[in-house]
């Protein structure tokens, strides 16, 4: 008696296991399809709103700057959502502000490129909850500080080829 359900429960282990490692490679396929899915999406976008995705990304690296010199300097009053700087605010006073944050900075500066980073990642990870979002920010101005100088403007064109990705959808 002992041997049959030995050998019955081998078979029962073992078609759980192997059902098991044929779902876990079907998920596998599915986040494998989902990420390569994004990614034909994202291309996409890029190619069917070319021309908005060029116009849209100086804005956003200007209003990136801008974002974050404001919270540092504290030149405007006003405590603006980078979403607003980015759709309503007019092109050329969103420059004039940048340029009155920057003062002696221009905005190919180091100093500016910071400012933009901070203003980038600042949007990336606004959905976290506050105190979440505040020690990853901390991560984020140590990472700057650690980065060359062209690290970190490879880092802010690809930062806000993906915010502008993120306005088009």
């Amino acid at each position: 008696m002992k041997i049959p359900f030995i050998v019955l429960f081998s078979v029962l282990l073992t078609s759980v296991l192997l059902t098991s490692a044929l779902l876990a490679q079907d998920l596998s396929k599915g986040v494998n399809t989902e990420k390569k899915s994004a990614q034909e999406h994202n291309a996409w976008l890029k190619q069917r709103f070319s021309e908005q995705h060029k116009k849209l990304i100086p804005v956003i690296a200007v209003a990136d700057m801008f974002y974050a010199c404001n919270i540092e300097r504290k030149v405007d009053p006003i405590d603006y959502q980078l979403s607003d700087l980015v759709l309503t605010m007019d092109e050329n006073r969103l420059a004039q502000k940048l340029a009155l944050c920057l003062g002696d900075d221009t905005i190919q500066s180091d100093v500016a490129i910071n400012f933009g980073l901070l203003g980038c990642f600042h949007e990336q990870l606004a959905h976290l909850p506050k105190v979440e979002r505040q020690q990853k920010m901390l991560l984020v101005n140590n990472a700057i500080h650690a980065l060359s100088s062209n690290e970190r403007k490879k880092s802010f064109i690809q930062c806000v080829t993906e915010q502008a990705i993120h306005y088009l959808k």
